[in-house]
């Protein structure tokens, strides 16, 4: 993975995923995927892309929408109060980045 990112449990003992600062907004898209079953379908729809059977995909979710390119994903915020609304990482790395939280989402609830 080209960004750094570290996991931690927050006051509630629930695992979160700390993103660098110009990826941040991609926490809250990141955190909203509960299950193993919906990261597999969103990483296969990147992958669609990527190989060319979608030019582009957009994946609503509770407080943020990604737009799926084949170069980049563009990830607006719907609810943020502070610039900036907007982040960009390239798909390759969105895609490791969903990869990397599926592998985590089963012990994301267990208490230490």
């Amino acid at each position: 993975m080209k960004y750094a990112y570290k996991f931690y449990r927050d006051h509630l003992e629930i695992l979160r995923i700390k993103l660098p600062v110009e990826i941040e907004l991609f926490v809250d898209f990141i955190e909203d995927i509960s299950s193993e079953q919906k990261a597999d379908e969103y990483i296969t729809k990147v992958e669609n892309v990527l190989n060319g059977l979608y030019q582009d995909f957009e994946i609503h979710l509770n407080a943020t929408s990604v737009l799926i390119k084949k170069d980049k994903t563009v990830l607006e915020h719907l609810f943020t109060y502070e610039e900036p609304y907007e982040s960009e990482m390239e798909t390759e790395q969105f895609k490791e980045l969903m990869l990397i939280w599926k592998n985590k989402i089963p012990e994301r609830f267990k208490k230490k």
